[in-house]
């Protein structure tokens, strides 16, 4: 707000420097209309009358003197004249030479039309510029503050919709954004009370069979049970339990292997054109800064089943493994068709991942052997696989010689 107050009080600054240059210049141009083309007509004027004379003395050819009169005698207006006149003597006799500054033109005239247009120019530069301050940055100003809260945690005010819309897609997004991390905060609280509940339970039900061992292994040290069919017995007793407290441990490593991401989809439909303009437009120039080849093959339009954000953020991160892990110098999109399915295969040159490790590519947490110098969670390929199931569509992986090749399977819409 502050640069654009500078920046509007020099514009100020420079309207005003426009007017005062533009009357300087006029007035500099009267002056110099008054100090000499006249002049010089007048000289030309005064060579042809002591050439020719009055009578063929042709006034057309000249711009600025309008008349000449010759002096009689006797006559009292000669020296009276409505504008500005030179007087000039020509083989002893007078002559008044008549004359204006700017043609036909008027000087008063041209100083209201050009400062009248400087004037509306200014006042629509001004008003441009306070619309602009009052509907736009003085709005998106109030709209800076929403991500500091967000990152804060105040996630329950809504965002509020401006009257002119300016930033409708914008304000959306953002309230979405607030939406969605207020539901997954709430979906984690909850996630986290029912897996501490769930500890709490099967550690409380664990006691039990514990203890039950505990009691048993007491008792066979101190030789209360000598008799081999009783020492038989409780050593299957204890086995028991000992199953017992697997399965509460199966339970437990159930409950953490259970889905933690909440993938939401909005199943519906769109353009493969869609889904390819996205992607390009995103690597197409940052692919070519670090000078990487990205080809995308030719393709039939058609419409797709799914969801267009899913699988955008779906070939994304196929597209960040491949610069991830590949060489860096080819990146390529593949289109087919196979049924009812559209595949979109992006295969990347210098692939190292070992044949025997490509079945577990797509598993959480799970990170290949060529993955050990660079940073990562081993979740993305995970993630693409999830959010593809649940577009109905499917992923696979292969490796052609020096070059990996993920393909994701859409179905098309009949």
């Amino acid at each position: 707000m502050k640069n654009f107050s500078k920046i509007y009080t020099m514009t100020i600054v420079l309207l005003i420097t426009a007017f005062a240059c533009a009357n300087l210049f006029l007035a500099a141009l009267k002056n110099d209309q008054k100090g000499r083309p006249y002049r010089v007509e007048a000289r030309r004027i005064i060579n042809e009358l002591q050439e020719d004379g009055l009578e063929n003395l042709d006034l057309s050819n000249y711009t600025y003197i309008s008349q000449v009169v010759r002096y009689k005698k006797g006559d009292s207006h000669f020296f009276e004249s409505n504008g500005d006149s030179l007087f000039r003597q020509v083989d002893n006799t007078l002559y008044r030479l008549d004359y204006h500054y700017f043609s036909e033109l008027d000087y008063k005239n041209i100083l209201i039309t050009v400062n009248s247009i400087l004037l509306a120019m200014s006042l629509f530069i001004l008003v441009v510029m306070l619309y602009l301050y009052r509907f736009i940055l003085k709005p998106f100003n109030t709209l800076c503050d929403i991500p500091y809260e967000l990152s804060k945690g105040n996630l329950t005010v809504p965002v509020k919709e401006q009257k002119l819309r300016f930033f409708g897609k914008f304000i959306w997004g953002i309230d979405l954004l607030r939406e969605n991390m207020e539901q997954q905060r709430t979906r984690e609280q909850n996630l986290q009370r029912e897996k501490k509940r769930l500890i709490l339970s099967i550690s409380h039900d664990i006691k039990t069979p514990l203890s039950a061992i505990k009691l048993y292994s007491k008792a066979l040290s101190k030789g209360l049970y000598t008799e081999t069919g009783q020492q038989v017995q409780i050593a299957e007793n204890i086995n028991t339990k000992a199953d017992e407290i697997e399965e509460f441990v199966s339970q437990i490593i159930k409950a953490s292997n259970e889905e933690f991401l909440q993938l939401e989809v909005m199943q519906g439909e769109f353009y493969l054109s869609e889904l390819v303009k996205k992607i390009t437009q995103y690597y197409t120039e940052k692919l070519k800064l670090i000078k990487t080849r990205f080809i995308v093959g030719k393709y039939s339009n058609c419409l797709l089943k799914g969801d267009l954000d899913r699988a955008v953020e779906t070939i994304q991160n196929i597209i960040e493994n491949a610069i991830k892990y590949g060489d860096g110098h080819h990146i390529e999109l593949v289109f087919s068709e196979e049924d009812d399915c559209k595949l979109i295969c992006i295969k990347n040159s210098g692939c190292s991942l070992p044949d025997t490790e490509l079945p577990h590519i797509f598993e959480s947490f799970w990170r290949g052997s060529n993955a050990e110098s660079s940073n990562g969670s081993g979740l993305g390929l995970y993630i693409c696989r999830q959010l593809m199931l649940k577009m109905d569509g499917e992923i696979f992986a292969e490796i052609w010689e020096d070059f990996m090749c993920i393909t994701t399977v859409f179905r098309k819409v009949k």
